[in-house]
């Protein structure tokens, strides 16, 4: 009743707004600012004639000055962006409202805002006082962001540097002061190393000169500083891929010559109708790539220049003793002889020093790849001592058992030669939090007793419910004998995202099936749909997300990148969901899903993106990409990003895995979210896999805390009760740590506490939202997965004619590796490599585009975010026209 009367509120303003109803809005204003009645004043309007549009655009718009102030005053959001992309900013502009332009300046309006259409307001007026005021704005605007860039490098302030520099239109970073100084001069001159290096890297000009004629290293004063800047100047700071863009004419068969807007970027030029078209990367006319370009040789042509040049001359030689040709044109033929070959002679000139610098250049890499090997090899080395430094330090302390009796700990550091290759770690099956458990774990517990007699096949019923295996054809091989670190030291520089790893890394499933694990605790989405509190809802939602990264848990293994064009579909009655995922960019790699509840009760989608990154001991994967999911029956919807995963000890050591990072979960319909903090782990620390937050309201008011471990469980108490509690536990860690530091040499520490063991301690009046429960006691010699996990990649007869051809579970490579066969999914794997590079060279040559089947990139319908979004229709089972990938 309430949502509905807010509805109505909104709907009012907006009507007022629109028709400068001054007294109206007024009342309705007072009346939010008293509690009378919430309105939302950057409201969006949901009709045909102000869809998008906040009551402050429809005012500009139309011109109501009064009503425009009122709303600015009252906090109305001065730069809010329409679904156009447009700002009140844009509207006034566009309908030549002078006094609205400089009211929303006075206000802060940004000038520098780019709409849909790629036109910032000024692009928009035909007005040319407007145009003048918009201009002069735009020019204050900026002096002032390079003011305040000089003055965060002089004062060495690092993050408003960076926030100045990442900004969408950052300012001019060669600006310059009074005495013609840039911001690097003044890193420079103050020894302000990590904001000169954060200038360098976004591209400060190391050669500018102040009014002095002083450069920046001429005014540097430390070594360290000097050092870093001479580096700079010798060899450019690597920058990123510029592109180039602008108006060029193409000739077509039919149409001649024609103009387009054409964009060179990452090795591709690609053409389209218009500016706004290439800004947004719609409807692009065609592209080529530049791996296709011939290039001819500069030394054939200079050959035959010389030979053209040679029989003119000659033939010029026959003509000097005729007598019929008139002196002034022999003459002129002469001159045009002699300046040929001086042109031929300043070509090979210029040629012959090309060569030499190239053979230059290439003596240099020479250098540099001789330096690169060195200092990998120097890194294996230093992260071999630095591995045998915390283990040495490690056995030099007492038992933890008997000093943390109360906390177990979980040791980052264990020895590589142990008979495990990858850390202990485990994963959750369907069991609910009260303890009980539902149908589907009931049955994987049946499954895991069947194995040990002997039964490890899928595919039979128990009471007309369908049984899945336990067990892979074949176990794991061992890594023992092979190291990442081979691989990775050869990569140093590239994008690890494009990397062929050997098959022996990798776990027989597609990162489409990995993708789906997230699916395998929905018992908790359908808990959440019986709550009829938003509290409870979020703290479901939030026990989901969490263990939804719990079957990362000693996955060290990488999934096969899937093929572009490659799905996976999964139908699990028994949990009550169905799931289609489909790869739907190569470069960069993007994977969608879109699962739905078997009786329409919700609906759980996103895209994932994973950035990688290689920190010399360690690799990070960022999964870049919003998760959606929504409760129907209650209206709700909830999104997220997952935190960063990290694998360690890359060089030497055991691989282990963390997730540490915020996780923020909002409800689009409340306001409420919850906000998780993934710790990382530290030495001596026992905050390794912890997982602490919060649920607040609108108004960030805490409703609850949460607590646990992504590992083993999370908890929900009262905000009072946790804050009480943590406040008595830094304490009695603080003292713990003391009594480890004055204790001698003793026994070496236990190994790391089992996945079912209890490491987290348990606030007297706690509720329980999720645990662990125990992975298959094969799961060791199965790559380490889960109940659910081992069913993923699962074929039986009765899929036959059903998925389409493109499913993972028909990928040759993945089905030999599942069944032991090494060599053969090396081989299938390099096949299946070269026929996607040959299709993506055959689509360019004949400028056709990839297009997805079941996905369409477009906003978040929650938070605007660029997503990709189920299309429809795949469940209709219509699989014709599909790409033969396989």
């Amino acid at each position: 009743m309430r949502s509905a009367m807010n509805s109505e509120a909104d709907e009012q303003l907006l009507h007022d707004a629109r028709n400068g109803n001054l007294e109206e809005v007024r009342e309705l204003l007072e009346s939010n600012r008293k509690g009378q009645t919430v309105v939302n004043i950057d409201c969006k309007g949901k009709s045909k004639s102000n869809l998008g549009w906040t009551p402050l655009h429809l005012t500009c718009y139309f011109g109501h000055g009064q009503v425009v102030k009122d709303l600015l005053m009252a906090g109305a959001a001065v730069n809010v962006q329409n679904d156009m992309g447009d700002t009140p900013l844009h509207r006034a502009a566009f309908t030549g409202r002078k006094d609205i332009v400089m009211l929303l300046l006075e206000y802060g309006a940004d000038t520098t805002v780019i709409n849909g259409e790629g036109q910032t307001a000024k692009d928009m007026t035909h007005d040319k006082e407007i145009k003048t005021m918009l201009e002069a704005a735009q020019r204050t605007q900026e002096i002032k962001l390079e003011e305040m860039l000089l003055a965060a490098a002089r004062e060495g302030n690092i993050l408003r540097l960076s926030e100045l520099l990442n900004k969408p239109k950052p300012p001019n970073i060669n600006c310059t002061d009074q005495m013609g100084n840039t911001p690097l001069h003044c890193a420079a001159y103050r020894g302000l190393k990590h904001c000169a290096l954060k200038l360098l890297k976004c591209g400060a000009d190391v050669n500018a000169r102040n009014k002095t004629n002083q450069r920046p290293i001429d005014l540097a004063q430390q070594l360290e500083i000097k050092q870093v800047l001479q580096s700079r100047v010798v060899k450019h700071v690597l920058r990123n891929l510029q592109r180039f863009d602008g108006a060029l004419c193409k000739s077509s068969r039919f149409f001649g010559w024609r103009v387009f807007w054409v964009v060179l970027e990452h090795g591709v030029i690609s053409w389209y109708q218009k500016q706004a078209d290439a800004i947004n990367n719609t409807y692009r006319q065609g592209c080529k790539h530049l791996t296709q370009a011939v290039c001819t040789n500069a030394q054939t042509s200079l050959q035959r220049l010389n030979k053209e040049v040679s029989q003119f001359a000659g033939g010029l030689t026959k003509w000097e003793g005729a007598k019929d040709i008139d002196p002034i044109i022999l003459q002129q033929l002469t001159e045009v002889s002699e300046a040929s070959q001086d042109t031929y002679k300043a070509l090979n000139n210029c040629l012959l020093l090309f060569t030499k610098q190239e053979a230059v250049r290439n003596l240099k890499l020479e250098h540099e790849q001789e330096k690169n090997k060195i200092l990998s090899e120097a890194l294996q080395t230093l992260a071999t001592e630095h591995h045998e430094l915390e283990k040495s330090l490690v056995k030099g302390t007492p038992p933890l058992h008997t000093i943390l009796s109360e906390d177990e700990f979980y040791d980052a550091v264990s020895d590589s030669d142990s008979d495990h290759s990858l850390s202990g770690f485990e994963t959750v099956t369907s069991s609910s939090p009260d303890g009980s458990l539902n149908l589907s774990y009931n049955q994987q517990v049946s499954m895991s007793e069947e194995k040990k007699h002997g039964g490890g096949g899928g595919g039979s019923t128990s009471n007309g419910i369908k049984k899945h295996r336990t067990s892979l054809p074949s176990p794991m091989f061992s890594r023992n004998d092979f190291s990442i670190w081979s691989i990775l030291r050869k990569c140093i520089g590239m994008e690890l995202s494009k990397i062929t790893m050997p098959v022996i890394f990798n776990e027989p499933l597609s990162f489409l099936q990995r993708l789906s694990e997230y699916m395998e605790h929905t018992y908790l989405i359908h808990k959440a749909n019986q709550c009829s509190d938003t509290v409870e809802r979020m703290q479901c939602v939030a026990a989901f997300a969490v263990s939804a990264v719990a079957s990362q848990w000693e996955r060290t293994g990488k999934p096969f990148n899937p093929l572009l064009g490659e799905t996976y579909e999964l139908v699990r009655e028994d949990l009550g969901f169905r799931l289609i995922s489909e790869q739907v960019s190569h470069h960069p790699p993007v994977s969608a899903f879109h699962a739905e509840g078997i009786n329409n009760d919700f609906v759980f989608h996103g895209s994932i993106y994973p950035k990688l990154k290689f920190w010399g001991k360690s690799v990070e994967a960022e999964p870049k990409g919003i998760i959606t999911l929504e409760l129907l029956k209650h209206k709700e919807a909830y999104t997220w990003t997952n935190p960063t995963c990290c694998v360690h000890n890359i060089i030497v050591g055991k691989l282990w895995i963390e997730q540490y990072g915020n996780m923020e979960i909002t409800n689009h319909k409340t306001g409420e979210k919850c906000i998780l903090n993934f710790k990382p782990s530290r030495l001596f620390d026992k905050e390794l896999h912890k997982v602490e937050g919060y649920i607040q309201d609108k108004s960030k008011k805490k409703l609850c805390s949460l607590y646990g471990k992504w590992t083993e469980c999370l908890y929900t108490t009262d905000p009072a009760t946790f804050d009480a509690f943590k406040k008595n536990d830094k304490k009695e860690v603080e003292e713990k740590q003391v009594k480890v530091k004055q204790a001698g040499n003793a026994e070496e520490p236990d190994e790391m506490p089992l996945p079912d063991s209890e490491s987290v301690q348990v606030i007297p009046g706690s509720t329980q939202l999720w645990r662990i429960a125990p992975r298959p006691p094969n799961s060791a010699q199965m790559y380490n997965f889960t109940n659910f996990a081992l069913a993923l990649n699962e074929f039986d007869k009765d899929m036959e004619g059903t998925i389409p051809k493109t499913d993972c579970r028909l990928r040759p490579d993945i089905r030999a590796m599942e069944n032991g066969e090494i060599d053969s999914a090396s081989e299938e794997k390099k096949r299946l490599e070269e026929k996607q590079r040959a299709a993506r060279k055959s689509r360019s040559k004949t400028d056709e585009e990839w297009k997805t089947r079941w996905f369409r990139q477009g906003p978040n319908p929650y938070n605007g975010s660029q997503d990709w979004l189920y299309s429809g229709n795949y469940w209709d089972r219509n699989y014709s026209n599909l790409p033969d990938i396989y």
